[in-house]
């Protein structure tokens, strides 16, 4: 729809709008009377650092929060969603970066958790295949609907997330980080679909971080900080990267898209003959995704693997973690954090001190609460965690969350670290800050090896990037190509 021919805000042409919106916790002030207005057939890109009020805005749009005060109207019609479930069958479908699947139960049943079709009383599988098949189809998702969710990739469980959400006919399609687990291939794949759902009249809220991404798929852009709006309903089009950066950050940030830069690691400044190698894997056996891997890691170098969604790479983490957890020198930072990196219902000192009071039980010292609170004190100050080390792990940010994770094994004194996505649904702030560690534990010495579904985190952090292939290092990238275009065409040649 042409600019000029735009319903006017709040009209009921307007999919969803939200006006001044405000949402307090405690002392603390979430929301400061933001504004929202989503159309039909568009894709509208919410941005903002963690903290800057975009979940808490998602939240009472779809009814897990209620504003303190603002309205919100869906058509023109003022709505109060009381839970999920109201805003769900009121046409508001939402696929959150925190996955809500059931991993005992299987894809198909997921799918139609909440609505399964019957026939004569009994569940009807055949009704629930036939309503699926175009859905995975589009998405591209190639399973068997009677695989047990549990046994698939994070990639794989938010492309059935995205899916669920589907089913429903929604009239609002809210999707918060719906990329961020996936690698290149899939990602087109899942904008391309984002666009076709759009094209059906859907109004599609896209809250993320990738900023060309959004750059690519949003027709208009929202931009919140410090629970205010810095950019309303502003044209993408109109918008390049540093000036999104700088309506987030409140400052200029020239460069905020990672660009292809050596990093300042000790491997970096020398030329790593004499350097003691800290991770050696030759021909990872036969029966995983990665059976055909030779890899070295040295001290102080950063060693990058890529590859398109199941090459492998995350294989071969695992098999370092698998072989090298008891020697007590090696840390492993997990894409999910909420799963694997953080108890979310213990305090963040409880999450820090985790690993060294489990080693501490295994000697005759002893480590009363009182040290380990020092000791989670000291870290969340020198990674600038954002939180009191009594404050319980759910609820930090996502940026901090991944910083804590980082805490954690760093408390240990690791010769190697192994991190997979490990600025996974951060901000750009957050994500600048961990890069900024990720060197700094480079050039004292340690060495990494990094996964990561962002080849331009890559190619800004790496010395070396490994090209991976249906289980097997395909190539080490040449000098010239490591930046995202030539790592890009890299995993495109397989």
């Amino acid at each position: 729809m042409p600019a000029d021919d735009r319903p006017a805000a709040g009209a009921p042409g307007d999919a969803l709008v939200a006006e001044g919106v405000a949402k307090r916790y405690g002392g603390v002030t979430a929301l400061r009377g933001a504004d929202l207005v989503l159309r039909p057939g568009e894709v509208h890109a919410l941005l903002g650092e963690n903290g800057a009020g975009k979940s808490t805005l998602v939240k009472v749009l779809t009814g897990l929060e209620q504003p303190d005060a603002g309205t919100v109207r869906l058509g023109g019609r003022a709505v109060a969603w009381r839970s999920p479930l109201e805003a769900r069958d009121g046409g508001i479908a939402t696929v959150s970066q925190e996955l809500s699947l059931f991993p005992d139960l299987d894809l198909l049943e997921n799918l139609f958790s909440f609505r399964a079709p019957t026939r004569g009383g009994l569940v009807d599988r055949h009704a629930m295949r036939d309503a699926a098949a175009p859905h995975l189809a589009a998405l591209g998702l190639d399973v068997d609907p009677r695989t047990e969710l549990g046994s698939l990739t994070l990639a794989q469980q938010q492309l059935v997330e995205i899916a669920r959400a589907l089913l429903g006919d929604p009239r609002v399609l809210v999707l918060d980080e719906p990329t961020s687990a996936l690698g290149a291939a899939a990602t087109a794949s899942l904008l391309a679909t984002v666009r076709a759902i759009a094209a059906r009249g859907v109004a599609v809220l896209y809250v993320s971080h990738f900023l060309q991404e959004v750059r690519e798929i949003a027709d208009r852009v929202t931009v919140l900080r410090d629970g205010a709006n810095t950019l309303t309903d502003r044209a993408a089009a109109e918008l390049d990267v540093p000036a999104l950066v700088a309506a987030m950050l409140g400052r200029e940030a020239p460069g905020a898209e990672p660009a292809a830069a050596p990093s300042r690691s000790v491997a970096a400044e020398r030329d790593g003959t004499g350097t003691r190698v800290c991770a050696t894997l030759r021909g990872l056996a036969p029966g995983g995704a990665a059976d055909g891997v030779d890899l070295d890691v040295r001290e102080g170098e950063i060693v990058g693997l890529a590859g398109l969604q199941g090459a492998g790479h995350e294989e071969v983490l695992q098999a370092l973690w698998s072989r090298r957890r008891h020697d007590g020198d090696v840390a492993f930072v997990p894409s999910d954090r909420k799963r694997f990196g953080l108890m979310l219902d213990k305090p963040v000192w409880e999450n820090v001190t985790a690993v060294t009071a489990l080693a501490a039980r295994r000697s005759p010292r002893v480590l009363r609460p009182a040290a380990l609170r020092a000791v989670a004190q000291r870290w969340v100050d020198e990674l600038r965690i954002r939180c009191s080390v009594d404050d319980p792990a759910g609820r930090l940010s996502g940026g901090n969350q991944q910083k804590l994770v980082f805490a954690k094994w760093l408390a240990t004194d690791p010769r190697l670290l192994l991190l997979d996505d490990p600025t996974r649904g951060v901000d750009v702030g957050a994500k600048r800050e961990m890069h900024a560690l990720i060197r700094g534990l480079a050039g004292q010495g340690r060495g990494v090896l990094l996964c990561s579904t962002d080849l331009a985190e890559l190619a800004e952090l790496c010395d070396r990037v490994l090209i991976m292939h249906r289980g097997r290092v395909t190539r080490e990238a040449a000098p010239g190509q490591r930046s995202e275009s030539g790592l890009l065409a890299a995993l495109g040649a397989g």
